[in-house]
């Protein structure tokens, strides 16, 4: 399981999961699940997105997606947002 790794795509109001506003994921360690948030810089921190919408703590839904689909928003993002080099 410490390789298990989930994706949700986060939609808000007028938001679909091919535009969503976020992508958060869960990984598994040792220690348990670690959740993140991927930020406009497209580094993943901390976030607790995840376990809110569990709680129905959140105003966006997650819809959990792939992998191959996280890539796909991530290389949008990369565009939408820009790279720093």
């Amino acid at each position: 399981m410490a390789d298990e790794v989930s994706y949700y795509a986060i939609v808000s109001a007028g938001r679909t999961v091919q535009a969503p506003s976020g992508l958060a994921r869960r990984r598994y360690e040792g220690t348990g699940p670690v959740d993140e948030a991927l930020r406009r810089d497209l580094t993943w921190a901390p976030d607790s997105a995840i376990v809110e919408w569990e709680y129905g703590e959140v105003g966006a839904d997650l819809v959990e997606i792939s992998q191959a689909t996280a890539d796909r928003l991530i290389a949008g993002f990369r565009v939408t947002w820009g790279e720093d080099d």
